[in-house]
């Protein structure tokens, strides 16, 4: 294990905001995890685990512990039955994954193309994408247990997935993914799709709906609405689609009768955090006082212009919270991960 101290954080984070970290390590295995939890531990340090960053961020000021960046990489492929077994180190890119699956002809994560971040951040948030969540293919995954050093598997019961969320985003302190197991089909997507990637289908006369095919009209949508994180500096979408009643969906209607709005099983319906914040004139709003803007093609990606602090970052989302708040009675809930 190589310790690295005094670093900063910024550049562990798309958003390329953020504190200092007292230590930080690189990990490429299980033992270099326990070993880094170990001198944690021995040091009365606090250490927390971070993959790509595309989702997370560690507020300003120094953090007084361990930074683990997960590193660990692999991606092997078997087949049992029917089922394709992925099982993916944590840290290996997460849009290589898909497009090695998609290379074999397999498809479940087709439509989870060009998200950024490591596979292990893909559980915590159970991200999703055109219709695809990992949650619809996880079978398990494999960690270290914080509390003990042991190594443990979590399946997808336990994971406790639903919209956005999972056991490992509230626990996150605790479980130190190391490797995810996916199933698989060799199969092509089947019909309906996605409101938007069935329309991209149709006006580009889009018949063949294998895995290769899919992908690449999703990175074309991609493409097309989302800045790369690379060239601009921001964590994909920051705030989630918020979820009401059929009352309240009622209610705003009577204001605002052309709501997107989608009705979920459990009876609820899913509204569209983007077309509230246009509607409340954050659509390519640039923020002079905190220089943060709001990307003009997706108002959700909060986008890092000239900010110089995570603080900017949070002024800046509290007032677009508070608009909308204001105009729809209705609080958006923040999609990325504040670290300590």
């Amino acid at each position: 294990m190589t310790l690295e101290e005094n670093v900063s954080l910024a550049p562990y984070s798309t958003i390329r905001l953020g504190g200092t970290a007292r230590y930080l390590t690189k990990v490429t295995s299980e033992n270099e995890v326990i070993e880094a939890i170990s001198f944690a531990k021995s040091n009365n340090l606090p250490s927390i685990m971070i993959g790509g960053g595309s989702n997370s961020f560690f507020k300003d000021g120094l953090f007084e512990g361990l930074v683990l960046v997960n590193k660990i990489a692999g991606i092997n492929i078997s087949q049992l039955d029917q089922t394709y077994i992925l099982s993916i180190g944590a840290g290996e890119i997460w849009d290589n994954v898909v497009l090695e699956s998609t290379k074999q002809g397999l498809s479940g994560i087709e439509c989870l193309s060009l998200i950024p971040g490591s596979a292990g951040g893909g559980p915590v948030q159970n991200i999703g994408a055109y219709g695809q969540e990992i949650a619809d293919t996880f079978l398990y995954l494999e960690a270290i247990d914080k509390t003990t050093s042991k190594k443990i598997q979590i399946d997808k019961l336990s994971a406790k997935f639903s919209y956005r969320d999972s056991i490992f985003k509230h626990d996150q302190n605790r479980y130190f993914i190391t490797k995810i197991v996916l199933g698989l089909k060799k199969s092509s997507l089947e019909p309906p799709f996605y409101n938007s990637l069935a329309e991209y289908l149709k006006i580009n006369n889009i018949t063949d709906y294998s895995p290769g095919s899919i992908r690449n009209a999703v990175i074309n949508l991609r493409n097309q609405k989302l800045p790369n994180p690379k060239d601009f500096y921001n964590l994909g979408s920051f705030f989630k689609n918020p979820i009401v009643s059929e009352g309240d969906l009622k209610v705003l209607k009577n204001s605002f009768g052309d709501i997107p709005n989608w009705e979920l099983p459990d009876g609820r319906y899913k509204l569209s955090a983007a077309w509230l914040i246009d509607k409340a004139g954050f659509r390519n709003f640039h923020d002079i006082e905190t220089g943060m803007y709001t990307w003009k093609s997706q108002p959700l990606v909060l986008v890092n212009e000239l900010a110089n602090s995570v603080n900017d970052l949070l002024k800046f989302r509290d007032k677009i919270v508070l608009r909308i708040e204001q105009e729809f009675n209705i609080t958006l809930e923040q999609e990325p991960i504040i670290l300590a």
